[in-house]
């Protein structure tokens, strides 16, 4: 058996939003020392509420403990082909918890959205997202795959993450970075997402996932052979160590797999 990801839970979510600022900020400070920048992909769902409690808390004021928005970039590992003020808009979630609450101090991020005059030929919305992404990373002849410095994810009641679903043709993609969906099972249908091989290339890959809501899915995805074909198992397949999980004790309530209490 290879190397296996991190279960971190801790037992409600202000706990596990201290300890995610922790996570993220080891992942900052080391993009800022490879690089001079800090690459992250960001989901939607309940995850922008949680980053925002993690990252908007003042921290203990060390040199180890300051974020730095004005050298991160942000994409968004998966968008809904709808307006940037729209309520499904992964880009409004983000802008509302989060974007929009950033003290003046902490600097202000660069931020990639989809190009909304594009909105209704989501193959082009997909291509011009998959654009942007070379301009930052690098033409794409030049590098295979684009390395984010951290992948931040939600996992739905269904495992599937980003627009990535069970059983869904897009999981066997393995040229496109970014891809079109035009059927998503979950409205709205049409879609944009980063592809698997994106995803498990990730520097460092983080799911959030909290509630007792998660509870059966998490315990079908870490302690079941059935759970690795779903495109949560698939990820924690491809990037096994690299990827951590931080939960609460309800998300984890009746799941085997080892789980820790501290990063």
């Amino acid at each position: 058996m290879g190397k296996q990801p991190n279960l971190y839970t801790f037992s409600d979510t202000n706990a596990l939003a201290k300890s995610l600022r922790a996570y993220v900020l080891q992942c900052q400070n080391a993009g800022l020392e490879r690089h001079g920048a800090f690459k992250v992909a960001v989901s939607g769902g309940s995850l922008p509420n949680i980053l925002a409690k993690a990252l908007l808390d003042p921290g203990n004021g060390g040199p180890e403990d300051r974020i730095d928005f004005s050298r991160w970039e942000i994409f968004f590992a998966d968008e809904r082909a709808v307006p940037l003020d729209h309520s499904d808009s992964n880009y409004k979630l983000l802008k509302d918890e989060l974007l929009d609450k950033i003290p003046v101090n902490l600097g202000k991020p660069i931020v990639h959205p989809v190009d909304v005059e594009i909105l209704d030929d989501v193959q082009e919305l997909a291509d011009q997202y998959q654009e942007e992404l070379m301009r930052s990373f690098a033409a794409k002849d030049s590098v295979k795959l684009p390395i984010f410095d951290l992948l931040l994810l939600g996992c739905g009641p269904d495992g599937h993450t980003c627009s990535l679903f069970p059983g869904h043709e897009l999981l066997r993609e393995s040229d496109a970075w970014v891809a079109p969906i035009e059927d998503s099972p979950k409205p709205p249908k049409a879609r944009i997402t980063l592809t698997l091989p994106v995803v498990t290339h990730g520097i460092k890959i983080a799911f959030v996932a909290t509630g007792e809501g998660k509870a059966g899915i998490l315990k079908e995805i870490l302690d079941t052979d059935e759970g690795r074909n779903l495109p949560c198992g698939l990820v924690n397949e491809g990037g096994a160590e690299r990827v951590s999980w931080f939960t609460d004790a309800k998300a984890v309530s009746g799941v085997g797999f080892p789980k820790r209490g501290s990063l």
